[in-house]
């Protein structure tokens, strides 16, 4: 899209998720909260993190935020965790890879397009999202 063409909004999502929390969740289940979580590749770049509890809560804020976003679209409760991946676009801003049913409901509506901005501190790891689509007339 270049700036100024018409987009229809289809949904705002915002996610808070407390550190502390993800930190008790990796130490309990560990690989397996990983692997129910995460794709490889997202589970490939936390294992690079020297502490991955800010970038893994990031990423789940993240995914909750795509996924609420999502809501307004038939069948998008059935989404997984894994249908959303949190990647890097180009010049290193956080960006979405859609798989699964998530990719499937984006192409029946033409494609979507989805910005996302995360954050953490100390304490918390905060994601808000919005999905849209070019307006059609």
């Amino acid at each position: 899209m270049v700036v100024g063409d018409a987009v229809s909004v289809i949904g705002v999502g915002i996610d808070l998720v407390d550190l502390g929390r993800i930190a008790r969740l990796l130490a309990d289940k560990g690989d397996h909260a990983l692997t129910r979580l995460f794709t490889e590749a997202e589970r490939n770049y936390l294992a690079t993190r020297p502490d991955p509890t800010g970038h893994a809560a990031a990423r789940i804020a993240a995914k909750e935020a795509v996924y609420k976003a999502m809501q307004s679209l038939p069948g998008a409760r059935a989404i997984g965790w894994r249908d959303i991946e949190v990647t890097r676009d180009a010049e290193g801003r956080p960006a979405i890879l859609l798989r699964g049913l998530a990719a499937r409901l984006a192409e029946e509506q033409g494609g979507v397009r989805i910005q996302v901005s995360l954050t953490h501190s100390s304490l918390s790891a905060g994601a808000v999202a919005v999905v849209s689509t070019a307006a059609r007339g």
